[in-house]
């Protein structure tokens, strides 16, 4: 991980940026345009986005406006929940990659696993990455259990599976056994929107390597070979977010971190959020 062009390699032999932007709740129009024309100026070449983040359309013409090759560009987007279910994904990527102006979409996830869908919902992401409107899929916010079901009926394997993670949850038990199944791990809300940011143990690591709070925390999710996508519409904020590969922490400094867990959530539970 050298800069913002290193990338992982999916289990699929795709290759992905192990660092991006996230355009979660940035406003449709020029905010959001704004915010990913000033990624890629400066070397992001990962972009974020979602079905129901209702900015898809900024996204692209973003995209386009930016003058950089489309093949030198990872674009991520995900399926809702009330389009889960075969037919209704199918229809709902179409709606997306035309709002997105793409003749493909690099990944597509499902952005929840709805109870009693999300298997129909696979074969739809199946279907697409056949017929080559999609490099790759995979999941997002899916538990062990989750994977277990998926992994005991699927044809292709998910190539990520994209989770709240920072380091009040690390989910390990979802680390451990995506790295036991080659399936990518992907940390939203990295930094916690913000709460673990005044922490002492981060604090004096910022002290001690001259960073950011921020740089700490995104830099251990590197650290655990997590790909990471925090959400900024503020330039300064963008390029200082992506300022991590000058430096590394120690074992002792990641284990430290990891001891912050407390199985705390920013966002929903997925076993009981459907909407």
């Amino acid at each position: 991980m050298k800069d913002l062009s290193s990338c992982t390699v999916l289990n699929n032999g795709v290759k992905m940026p192990w660092f991006g932007l996230g355009v979660y709740k940035s406003e449709e129009g020029a905010e959001v345009e704004n915010a990913v024309n000033t990624a890629l100026k400066h070397g992001y070449r990962s972009i974020d986005t979602a079905a129901f983040y209702q900015n898809e359309a900024g996204v692209g013409k973003a995209i386009k406006e930016s003058g950089i090759p489309r093949e030198e560009i990872f674009v991520t987007t995900k399926v809702w929940n009330d389009m889960q279910g075969y037919e209704n994904t199918l229809a709902s990527f179409e709606e997306s990659r035309k709002k997105l102006d793409l003749e493909y979409i690099d990944l597509f996830l499902i952005h929840w696993p709805v109870k009693g869908k999300f298997k129909d919902t696979w074969r739809a992401l199946e279907k697409l990455y056949h017929e080559g409107k999609v490099r790759a899929i995979g999941v997002c916010n899916f538990k062990v259990h989750h994977l277990e079901d998926l992994l005991s009926s699927c044809e292709v394997k998910p190539v990520i599976n994209q989770v709240e993670y920072h380091p009040r949850l690390t989910q390990k038990d979802v680390l451990q056994f995506c790295k036991e199944n080659d399936i990518q791990l992907e940390a939203w809300a990295p930094l916690m929107r913000g709460k673990i940011l005044d922490h002492p143990v981060i604090t004096e690591l910022a002290e001690k390597y001259g960073k950011t709070p921020a740089q700490i925390v995104l830099r251990w999710d590197l650290e655990h070979e997590v790909v990471t996508i925090p959400k900024s519409v503020k330039e300064h904020r963008i390029i200082e977010n992506a300022d991590v590969f000058d430096f590394s922490l120690t074992s002792e400094e990641v284990e430290k971190i990891d001891q912050l867990n407390k199985d705390e959530r920013t966002g929903p539970d997925p076993d009981t959020f459907s909407n």
